[in-house]
């Protein structure tokens, strides 16, 4: 290390070198150049640049008692001084899988993974193995991780998502196998009719069915009891499983947003929030599907392993986060959540703005269009209304000192109060005042 004073730019001049884009992860991506944090505590993130900004974002959704909380930290460092992981096993693990099992109907058995990613992943590998069948249905437009399986068609869009009875199967990376494309079928969210038709034609192979009940990528809105519980019946008459990607979802009840509906998921991928801070991954559900992992089995029809697993680190930040994180606490931060929306509709009516709002519990998402959207194909933004929203992100960014999710989108942690929730306000209002004409041009171009 020199002595030279360093800024967000001359960082990121040297973090061109040595990394793709100069980050990591292409979603903290920002042009002219990524800002690189020096501290953060609370609900605030401060840059090496000394800008401190109130952070709406909390790590994509992963930090729900924001930053530094003091328990965690407290935690952490305690066992730190324990050790970071073993090639044995932890108590901790054992309390922390009783306390996620304690808040959901039907986790019987629970296994810890890395991340949402790997969760959702061994999650339809337990599919597999349990049901024999290698095809796997997920929503046109959903984001379930990074997985090739659960990549496809996530950023489908007019040009090659085809006829909405039956959508088209599209890779997310070049070079994708073909066989990769043929094991998926995608579905239209919500809707009900075409699912079930699309389903019923691929009944033979089917493993599993996919299903985020607030899926952030399509639009944030919730999946109807009515769409549930149609999959639900088709998966029991098919010898199929229905399986829930919650890694987001999670914190909108205190069980999950499984709590919304009258049936129950087969298996539930957790992640995000359930880390405390740390990278987590979790799946859980009916004890006769785990049972494929379990190593007294013979044969055995899932051997399931990781290095970093339920390491002692994760479990312990995970297990006080939640422990925190009870029904009182879910209550009060979904009550401010909704007080967020109500005052951000006023400034969207004060400004005359063609904006909306969709979302569930600790989180919304705002769409440059006067109705909320209910459909993927409805919630698609053209590259113009992209473009828009870019700079309604960059105004709150640069001006307002908020940070949001880079679709537009607010994940609530328990460190924001009333006073932040104002300054959100405010700074839409400010924002939506600066981009009324361009707004309003390109809402009359796509939602005539």
């Amino acid at each position: 290390m020199n002595n030279q004073i360093n800024t967000n730019e001359s960082i990121y001049t040297d973090a061109v070198k040595v990394l793709p884009g100069g980050v990591s992860r292409n979603t903290i991506f920002h042009k002219p150049f990524p800002h690189y944090v020096s501290g953060a505590k609370g609900c605030l993130v401060t840059d090496i640049d000394g800008v401190a900004r109130i952070d709406f974002a909390n790590n994509m959704a992963s930090l729900i008692h924001g930053h530094a909380y003091p328990k965690i930290v407290e935690a952490v460092i305690e066992q730190l001084h324990k050790g970071t992981a073993y090639t044995l096993a932890t108590e901790i693990e054992v309390r922390y899988a009783e306390h996620l099992c304690s808040r959901t109907d039907g986790f019987e058995k629970i296994r810890f993974v890395n991340s949402g990613t790997e969760a959702v992943m061994s999650m339809i590998k337990t599919a597999r193995a349990f049901t024999g069948k290698p095809k796997i249905a997920r929503a046109e437009g959903s984001y379930n991780g990074s997985y090739d399986y659960v990549e496809v068609s996530q950023i489908s869009n007019p040009d090659n998502w085809g006829d909405l009875n039956k959508p088209n199967c599209n890779p997310l990376a070049y070079g994708t196998p073909k066989g990769v494309l043929d094991d998926v079928i995608i579905y239209p969210f919500n809707d009900v009719e075409r699912t079930l038709r699309l389903l019923d034609e691929n009944a033979d192979s089917i493993a599993c069915v996919l299903v985020d009940p607030i899926p952030h990528r399509v639009g944030l809105f919730e999946a109807t009891n009515e769409f549930i519980e149609a999959i639900y019946n088709w998966t029991r008459k098919h010898d199929a499983l229905m399986i829930f990607d919650e890694v987001i979802t999670y914190r909108t009840n205190y069980g999950g947003a499984q709590e919304n509906y009258s049936v129950l998921p087969d298996i539930t991928a957790l992640g995000k929030m359930i880390g405390g801070g740390f990278p987590v991954g979790a799946f859980a559900g009916r004890a006769d599907v785990m049972k494929v992992m379990d190593p007294n089995e013979n044969p055995l029809l899932l051997p399931h392993s990781g290095t970093f697993s339920a390491n002692p680190i994760t479990m312990t930040a995970g297990y006080h986060a939640m422990l925190d994180f009870d029904k009182d606490a879910v209550l009060k931060l979904n009550s401010l959540t909704a007080q967020a929306i109500s005052q951000i509709q006023e400034a969207i009516k004060i400004a005359d703005v063609p904006m909306s709002i969709s979302g569930s519990g600790s989180m919304f998402r705002l769409h440059p269009r006067k109705t909320t959207p209910t459909s993927y194909r409805q919630a698609y933004q053209a590259v113009k209304e992209k473009a828009v929203m870019t700079k309604l992100l960059d105004h709150l960014f640069y001006k307002e000192n908020i940070i949001m999710v880079n679709t537009g989108t607010c994940m609530f942690s328990t460190a924001i109060t009333q006073k932040e929730v104002d300054k959100l306000s405010q700074g839409m209002l400010n924002a939506f005042i600066k981009i009324k004409a361009e707004l309003t041009q390109v809402h009359a171009e796509y939602h005539r």
